[in-house]
């Protein structure tokens, strides 16, 4: 007998009988063969609290799974705490950890015949991990965010992880006591969930919502509420049905779906990291994007949410506000957002929104009126120019004046870098440059929210430029490009700028330029020679071997 799904495709005595023998061992019994089984991602780990408190969600979705008529099949994936290795020689595993996660899921996914996937996941790299290891293997699947953490408070002010950061800065400027920097490190993070302002897993959770492969309001719940394991449940009850109509990952996630996720993004103020993740995303999709899209969608999508790091508000306040469905509905009243874009649950995005009003309530702030938006235009800029000809990203959000030249500062790492912000060798006016922390030099493309949370906490977030071929966290602001692309390691230009150099970013016009002579970089070009790789075994070797540029996400495929 052959059965419907791809697991059970097994005819009775064949050379896969066996493959019944080794599930029976497992309790499956002989109608359990006739079920669609599914693979349920795991990220659960007791590394963070973004992955701490999924254990819950996954056991849920377990139940779940088996009430609506499948056969769930946990399988662990892996996660890498960009919070706890900021700063440090193993922050270079994070990005590297995306690529582990996606071929972690497609591995397990494959060679066991699953006929779809739940994936859950708290942490930055959880997602688009997921993502890319689910549009690679093109099966029916759905995204469980894990949730966000709610915020700690000290003096009355909101804390995340960021605020520590941040006044890592003020203590060493002595604009802060040792009593509150202790009390601030104590306090900012109450209990299990992702890093909760806009940063980098909560971009992402809201983006695969308005992607169509999350569920509604899904993306900004708090991991410790109750409505986050309802929801669990409901995303696997959804994932079975799905599996039974053969609704796949590629069916949702086109062109059109894409446009709208970053739509929401910039809507939301998300993190710079989004711009790379989505990259990577599109390849693994097959969907015909680069990074020069971001800017068409830029320019007719306003910043309408007044969210950290560089507003006011965190995710559990957005999510009270409306979350991300009246965002979507906002987008769609004008025209800047597909309704007929299909998403998981079978029905499309203007299907979803008919009942959300076409204005925020008027007794929150969090999301402004279409009328009177934080900005006119969003806030992830792709500038151009003779140092990053392939494209670099810029966060503008927050700025006084999106515009400086100055001398550069060169370091030629981050270590470095941080060292002389804290020694005070960095003033107002500097352009900090740092550099062999891409992709391949790094290798794996470092987060630089210590010396950039070290300058906004000393009060130069407004006046020192930073410029890096590395990353930044989520949770940074400030006059910040990173993802230069080609790389310092590659040869790009940034690896020829010199000490005092004249350097300008202007997000106005979207330029990054280094004011040399053409003859002086050529002479400089000419003396140049690729530093040897910084690891030659392992992990960071094989991956700094196969990593594209950032100007296509940094695939290793």
């Amino acid at each position: 007998m052959t059965e419907k799904f791809r697991s059970t495709t097994i005819t009775e005595g064949d050379s896969r009988s066996p493959n019944r023998s080794m599930l029976r061992a497992i309790g499956y019994g002989d109608d359990d063969f006739k079920k669609p089984f599914i693979g349920l991602a795991n990220g659960h780990s007791t590394l963070n609290p973004c992955n701490a408190g999924l254990q819950p969600l996954a056991d849920a979705a377990d139940a779940a799974i088996r009430a609506a008529g499948g056969m769930p099949q946990m399988f662990g994936t892996i996660t890498v705490t960009d919070g706890i290795s900021m700063g440090t020689e193993g922050m270079k595993y994070s990005l590297v950890s995306r690529e582990v996660i996606a071929d972690s899921i497609e591995t397990a996914v494959q060679s066991q015949f699953m006929d779809g996937v739940l994936a859950i996941g708290g942490c930055d790299k959880n997602m688009p991990g997921a993502m890319i290891g689910l549009c690679r293997m093109n099966l029916p699947a759905i995204f469980v965010y894990g949730g966000t953490i709610k915020p700690g408070h000290h003096k009355g002010e909101d804390l995340q992880i960021v605020s520590v950061f941040e006044a890592v800065g003020s203590l060493n400027a002595g604009k802060m006591s040792r009593e509150d920097f202790e009390c601030i490190e104590r306090c900012a993070l109450p209990g299990t969930g992702a890093c909760g302002g806009m940063y980098t897993a909560n971009t992402m959770s809201s983006a695969f919502e308005a992607l169509g492969m999350s569920l509604p309001y899904s993306s900004t719940m708090a991991n410790e509420d109750a409505e986050k394991v309802a929801s669990t449940e409901e995303s696997a009850r959804v994932l079975v049905e799905a599996v039974k109509k053969g609704l796949k990952t590629r069916d949702i996630v086109t062109k059109k779906s894409v446009e709208n996720a970053v739509a929401v993004i910039m809507a939301v103020g998300g993190s710079t990291n989004a711009v790379l993740h989505f990259l990577a995303i599109t390849h693994a999709a097959q969907v015909d994007w680069t990074i020069d899209d971001f800017e068409r969608i830029r320019k007719k999508v306003p910043v309408l949410c007044d969210l950290k790091p560089s507003g006011r508000y965190v995710a559990t306040d957005f999510h009270r506000a409306g979350g991300v469905p009246q965002v979507m509905k906002m987008l769609l009243e004008h025209g800047v957002l597909h309704g007929d874009c299909m998403t998981i649950t079978g029905k499309t995005i203007a299907e979803t929104l008919k009942d959300i009003p076409a204005e925020p309530r008027k007794d929150q702030d969090v999301i402004r009126p279409w009328s009177n938006p934080m900005y006119a235009q969003g806030h992830l800029a792709i500038l151009k120019g003779n140092l990053a000809p392939e494209g670099c990203v810029a966060k503008i959000t927050g700025l006084k004046n999106p515009v400086i030249t100055g001398p550069a500062k060169v370091f030629d790492s981050e270590p470095a870098a941080m060292e002389a912000i804290l020694g005070d060798r960095i003033v107002a006016g500097d352009v900090v440059i740092i550099r062999y922390e891409g992709p391949k030099g790094g290798p794996g493309m470092r987060e630089m929210l210590s010396p950039t949370g070290a300058l906004i906490g000393k009060g130069l977030g407004e006046s020192v430029g930073l410029i890096t071929d590395g990353r930044f966290s989520g949770g940074t602001w400030g006059m910040v490009v990173g993802h230069v692309a080609p790389e310092a390691y590659e040869g790009g230009l940034i690896a020829l700028i010199q000490e005092g150099d004249s350097v300008t970013i202007d997000a106005t016009t979207l330029l990054i330029q280094l004011n040399v002579p053409e003859t002086e970089i050529a002479r400089r070009r000419a003396a140049w020679k690729q530093p040897a790789p910084r690891y030659t075994r392992g992990v960071l070797a094989k991956y700094a071997k196969l990593v594209g540029t950032a100007s296509k996400g940094a695939v290793t495929d």
